[in-house]
């Protein structure tokens, strides 16, 4: 304790002891005369209050040091952790390098005030500073920099992290790594072909129609493995159906069938619009109100909900109102060069909806401006070959590209601004339906397309091409029958496959794809429950009396063995006569009228030759036995008088047919 602080209770203690001593000399003793201490309050408070204020200030003191001992060490080492990892980030990263960039700057502020009450450094060196900037952005290095004579993996990973990027780059420039065809599900629509597919533009919904008349809707999140159409039906009765499309919003569904006038159905397959007939006995199709031929295609428009088109063999491609089914809203009439009516086989809108284009019988594929219905703004004369079917054509996403597929075995790509001749041609893909589609992929870069076959000679393939050098890419082998129907999705990235013996099939990837057939095939089917028949059913009462049970029957082999020895119940019916009758049975006939009436005729011995004579065979009865009439007229009846044959009569009788006088 320093002098200073010296504590009074001391001071009085000495003086008070030296006081006993005097008084202890004097009387002989110690301990005479002794009084009760007295302290000073104020000095004992003061010492106490100066004590304190000095031990808070030494345990506070140690406190605080240990505190920036733990955080030096704490920086420094996530600075060595950071430093090891040698973070490298692209350009593309702008928000990490900012972040990191922010955190070490207030690091280093921070180190730098530290600096100033304690030099000693905690953990690894301070690695130097690089002050040379790299010239490529995209090279900077997100963190401090390394120690000097740092020889870590950090050249091996940035090779690494070029390699990765190499690999992926390359992955994004090949379009057939995009492909979704690991997996696949089929759906068993019939056993007839499988002509229409249609696909919501959620994705949730899938619908199919068929040769078989039939419309199938799928829901693939309400369906499990076992994978069954939730509703079927026929809504063009005995009419193959042609084309099936949902509309941009995906409420209502085109129903395009055999017939000529198209249906609108709703989601849950209940009619919403039935096209009207027109008049087939009018020269200008332009006059009538509706189709009056069978029809072959038809759309919805890509932008306005209400409004869809429909071509006909009646020369016609016609675009309607929703809300207006009693009249078209407009008429287009494809014509030859020499001028004269041609069959449309197909037609599309484009991507914006302002182009209508139209594959005709005539091998020519030709174009209109939605609002101009009278000339055509673009004329291929000879796109495909003369009498061929053109099954399908496509719009590519940036609306440039039309793509054609014939039914003279080719698929075509054209540019609309050049439509002279074709920009690229493939040839040698079969195709036997008048309905073959082909489609680009979501991403523009390829076109695919099916091919037909025969009936075991082969299995049809889905064949993909690439846009920008028409080769072909890739192809899938899809059933032994002929493919009609893809379509590729671009929200599932899922490819939709209809095939000739009745299967619809959808390939994705559980990767690149997203919903769709991935929601089904991981439901498992319910377990069927075994339901408890009874071959009767008995009315069980605990408390009736025995006389009104009804005996129940213990075993099967006991009934048996009783009905044996029934003679009615075990009686052998006779099998039917063959041949001649016998015992009382006649020979079998046919069941129908004219061997009934032969039966009858062949039983009947009577001669009825004569019918005079027939009929006074029964006079002598008669007139002995009257029952009916003779009675009632008994008094006033006079007797009948029959005429006897005469001489003339029997010289008649015995004159040669063709003399005797005809009546």
């Amino acid at each position: 304790m320093h002098p200073e602080h010296t504590s009074p209770y001391n001071t009085y203690t000495s003086d008070k002891m030296n006081d006993d001593g005097d008084m202890a000399s004097v009387m002989g003793f110690s301990g005479f005369g002794k009084k009760a201490r007295t302290f000073d309050l104020d000095a004992i408070f003061e010492h106490t209050r100066r004590t304190a204020i000095e031990r808070s200030q030494r345990v506070l003191g140690k406190f605080i040091s240990n505190c920036d001992m733990t955080n030096r060490l704490a920086m420094n080492l996530f600075r060595f952790i950071l430093s090891e990892c040698y973070i490298t980030v692209r350009s593309g990263c702008k928000y990490l390098r900012i972040v990191f960039s922010f955190l070490f700057r207030k690091h280093e502020s921070d180190s730098s005030h530290d600096s100033d009450t304690d030099t000693e450094l905690i953990g690894p060196p301070v690695p130097h500073q690089n002050t040379a900037q790299d010239d490529d952005d995209d090279d900077e290095l997100v963190g401090p920099p390394l120690p000097p004579g740092y020889t870590g993996s950090t050249a091996h990973c940035e090779d690494e992290d070029e390699d990765d990027q190499e690999g992926q780059d390359d992955d994004d420039d090949n379009p057939v790594k995009k492909i979704p065809d690991t997996h696949e599900i089929t759906l068993q629509h019939g056993t007839k072909t499988v002509s229409a597919l249609g696909l919501d533009p959620s994705g949730a919904r899938l619908v199919t129609g068929g040769y078989d008349f039939d419309v199938r809707f799928w829901d693939f999140a309400g369906m499990d493995q076992a994978l069954q159409a939730f509703r079927s039906l026929q809504p063009c009765e005995c009419h193959q159906i042609k084309s099936l499309q949902y509309s941009v919003t995906g409420d209502v569904i085109l129903v395009v069938s055999g017939n000529a006038q198209a249906k609108v159905l709703d989601r849950d397959g209940f009619n919403v619009m039935e096209c009207v007939k027109g008049d087939q006995y009018i020269v200008d199709m332009a006059n009538t109100k509706g189709h009056t031929a069978m029809l072959n295609c038809g759309c919805w428009h890509p932008k306005i909900k209400e409004e869809f088109m429909t071509c006909s063999n009646d020369g016609t491609v016609r675009t309607w109102d929703l809300n207006s089914e009693k009249k078209h809203k407009s008429v287009f009439k494809p014509r030859s060069l020499q001028g004269k009516k041609v069959t449309p086989t197909c037609c599309t809108y484009s991507r914006d909806g302002k182009l209508i284009a139209a594959g005709c019988q005539d091998g020519t594929i030709q174009i209109w401006d939605r609002n101009l219905s009278v000339h055509t703004k673009f004329h291929c004369r000879q796109a495909h070959t003369p009498g061929s079917d053109t099954s399908c054509l496509s719009f590519s996403y940036d609306g440039m590209t039309l793509a054609s597929r014939g039914g003279d075995d080719t698929l075509k790509m054209w540019d609309i601004r050049n439509f002279r001749k074709p920009v690229n041609a493939a040839t040698g893909l079969t195709n036997y339906f008048s309905m073959t589609d082909c489609c680009f992929s979501p991403d523009d870069k390829l076109l695919v397309t099916g091919t037909s076959v025969k009936r075991d000679e082969g299995s049809g393939k889905l064949v993909f091409f690439d846009r920008a050098t028409f080769q072909r890419v890739y192809e899938i082998d899809v059933t032994d029958a002929s493919v009609v129907r893809c379509l590729w999705h671009p929200k599932l990235n899922q490819i939709m496959v209809g095939t000739g013996n009745g299967l619809a099939k959808v390939y994705y990837d559980p990767v690149k794809s997203h919903r769709g057939a991935k929601l089904c095939v991981v439901k498992s089917k319910p377990k069927k429950k075994q339901a408890e028949t009874l071959t009767q059913d008995y009315i069980i009462t605990p408390h009736a009396l025995p006389m009104f049970r009804e005996a129940r029957q213990r075993s099967t082999r006991k009934q048996l063995e009783k009905d044996r020895l029934d003679p009615k119940k075990s009686h052998k019916p006779e099998p039917p006569v063959s041949g001649p009758g016998r015992g009382g049975r006649v020979a079998a006939h046919g069941g129908t009228l004219s061997s009934f009436i032969v039966k009858n005729i062949a039983l009947d011995k009577t001669d009825d030759s004569n019918p005079r004579e027939a009929i006074l065979r029964h006079a002598k009865d008669a007139s002995e036995n009257p029952y009916w009439v003779a009675p009632a007229y008994k008094q006033t009846q006079p007797e009948p008088v029959f005429a006897e044959e005469s001489d003339e009569d029997e010289e008649s009788n015995k004159e040669p047919e063709w003399k005797k006088r005809k009546i």
